[in-house]
């Protein structure tokens, strides 16, 4: 029975990332092709299925609005385009949005996500990692002060969702870790540890709350 259960295990260790792998690749594969209307696809302007016709058609489209909207003229007709969605009323809510989100986490010169960070988190002697997305602004950073940083603590093993906290930069310590390194180290649950190596500080060099205890990580 334990050869049986071990050869079992080492199947599944082979099988489940690759088909988890293929599953990923296809709904994306499908998500790409569901947005290329009908009229569009290769049966209705060739009369014969091209696989991969419209995933390469939505790859096109981006790079040739990405070429587009590099020069001056694109850049006014994207303006105009931005200018009149954002008089519809609901839709700009919805626009403004997304484009505000995709603006900082896709933007190539952006710092939202680009670095691993050591959080004490949900308490004091817990530590998680997170990523650094920039600092508080408005009236939040008139009131927390320019000592503060904005971070978002991933929950494992879905990073897709989490918290968004803003900590005292003193709490908040740069890792030696690529952002890949700590989404695999999250994901997995701490089971494929990073390569790089990650030292705690000590507590000794942590702000002392009233009682003498570190304090609670984001106060």
């Amino acid at each position: 029975m334990r050869p049986f259960k071990r050869y079992f295990v080492t199947g599944l260790l082979i099988w489940v990332p690759l088909v988890i792998t293929v599953w990923v690749m296809t709904l994306l594969i499908e998500t790409l092709e569901s947005v290329v209307p009908e009229f569009l696809s290769s049966q209705a302007l060739f009369g014969l299925r091209i696989p991969g016709f419209r995933i390469v058609l939505v790859l096109a489209v981006l790079f040739g609005t990405g070429l587009l909207a590099a020069n001056y003229l694109g850049r006014a007709v994207v303006d105009r385009w931005e200018l009149l969605l954002g008089r519809i009323p609901l839709v700009r809510s919805i626009y403004n949005s997304v484009k505000q989100v995709s603006d900082t986490v896709l933007a190539p010169d952006g710092q939202a996500f680009r670095e691993a960070v050591l959080v004490q988190y949900p308490r004091a002697g817990s530590w998680t990692i997170a990523f650094l997305t920039g600092t508080p602004g408005g009236q939040v950073a008139q009131i927390l002060g320019d000592d503060f940083v904005s971070v978002y603590v991933p929950t494992t093993p879905n990073p897709t969702s989490g918290f968004f906290l803003m900590m005292p930069r003193a709490d908040v310590h740069k890792l030696d870790m690529t952002v890949d390194a700590a989404l695999k180290y999250i994901v997995s649950m701490g089971v494929v540890g990073p390569t790089e190596s990650i030292a705690l500080p000590p507590v000794s060099d942590q702000p002392e709350g009233p009682d003498g205890a570190p304090p609670l990580a984001g106060t």
